[in-house]
């Protein structure tokens, strides 16, 4: 199965000019107005059947070949963050505080990439609704082309998505059955004391104190209500309250996030952090109120599409440079919610081992990988040409 790749490796100039475009010209989650209008010009220059505006800022091509009434979907991310990047590069952001720093550049030109092959090709039977999602990071792009209907008016059989794993090298893919990342929730917690004069703390109830006493008793969490063969974290990130030395403030704000690859652990921490929130703050005098809000499923992988995809990507590649094994990862992503609507899998795709490509996601410095494109375009056009040819098989 080395066609595909080597057919892709004939246009990895023109996908890189692709990449390089969409890194100059980020746009954060539900802005993606230029970045969407491009993928739709693309598509529709390969042939593609094209639907705009899906979930907001969302496209999907649809490609048909033969008559197989069978379907599935492939998804790339499209969004940037709000980073100011640190990159010399020619191609380096043009939108002073956005960058693409997660890799969304990358991901949505390799989609482009397979859709190219594959609607040259047309080597499958059946139908691939190319999915291209706004507003993955944390902004709830995946929930909104779910409510605008998305497998209703696209159906999909099957669902495949893909990230790059900066500090891995390019060629080389991980992926693992089941529980892959971790379901995400962020958290506010508002603490009403009373004001009062620094010198003078009788006169009020200070929320300073509430918040410290508060933000050691939420770490308990994990360590007392979480069974220790379930991964959790409970991390709190941002402290805020008062302007000045000589006031005890009338409130005080705590922020962070919880972690963990379960539903139903989360649905835990949250009535534990509930509980606490409200009778710490009470046993001080005062209120507090929680705002807790769940932005990702656990991303749960089927397993036997799991094992497809890796038998894919290791005829590309080769064995060796598959982990079907891979660890467990802490960071979420929002895939998982159409991964609970359909079966199928998510895999990781080596970005490199130097440089800016072996910077952290979400680093100033980071820079996706020119050299996986041609990797993660063929991973899913083989992945098409073998899924559609075996449910074709099976009827």
């Amino acid at each position: 199965m080395t066609r595909p790749l080597d057919d892709v490796r004939g246009f990895h100039d023109e996908m890189t000019a692709w990449r390089r475009d969409f890194h100059a010209h980020p746009e954060i989650g539900f802005e993606e107005e230029r970045t969407s209008a491009a993928v739709a010009a693309k598509l529709t220059e390969f042939g593609c059947e094209v639907h705009r505006n899906v979930g907001k800022t969302g496209v999907v091509g649809v490609l048909r070949a033969g008559n197989a009434p069978h379907s599935i979907g492939l998804r790339a991310d499209m969004d940037a963050l709000p980073i100011v990047e640190a990159n010399e590069l020619p191609y380096r952001s043009q939108h002073q505080g956005r960058m693409h720093a997660c890799g969304h550049d990358g991901h949505t030109t390799m989609l482009l990439g397979a859709a190219k092959y594959l609607a040259a090709t047309r080597n499958f039977d059946g139908t691939v609704n190319f999915i291209f999602q706004p507003a993955e990071e944390g902004l709830g792009g995946a929930r909104a082309m779910l409510d605008d209907d998305l497998f209703g008016r696209f159906p999909c059989d099957f669902v495949y998505g893909m990230h790059n794993m900066p500090g891995h090298p390019v060629g080389t893919f991980a992926i693992r059955p089941g529980a892959m990342m971790a379901a995400g929730a962020f958290f506010d917690i508002t603490i009403d004391g009373k004001g009062s004069h620094g010198a003078r703390p009788e006169d009020g109830v200070d929320p300073v104190i509430i918040a410290a006493q508060m933000t050691m008793a939420l770490q308990t969490i994990v360590s007392r209500n979480v069974e220790p063969i379930e991964p959790a974290v409970v991390s709190v990130t941002q402290v805020h309250a008062g302007a000045a030395y000589n006031v005890v403030p009338d409130t005080a704000i705590l922020r962070g996030t919880a972690r963990t690859f379960s539903r139903n652990v989360m649905a835990l921490i949250e009535s534990n952090m509930r509980r606490m929130v409200e009778n710490i703050a009470a046993s001080f005098g005062a209120r507090a109120r929680l705002d807790f809000r769940d932005l990702f499923a656990p991303l749960v992988n089927e397993p036997n599409e799991t094992a497809l995809f890796a038998d894919v990507v290791a005829e590309l590649v080769g064995e060796d440079n598959v982990n079907r094994q891979r660890s467990r990862v802490l960071g979420s992503e929002d895939f998982s919610f159409m991964l609970e609507a359909r079966p199928g899998a998510y895999i990781n795709i080596g970005n490199g081992t130097e440089g800016s490509n072996a910077a952290p996601l979400h680093n100033p410095r980071y820079d996706f990988n020119d050299a996986a494109l041609p990797f993660g375009a063929a991973a899913f056009a083989a992945l098409v040409e073998r899924k559609l040819a075996r449910m074709g098989e099976n009827g």
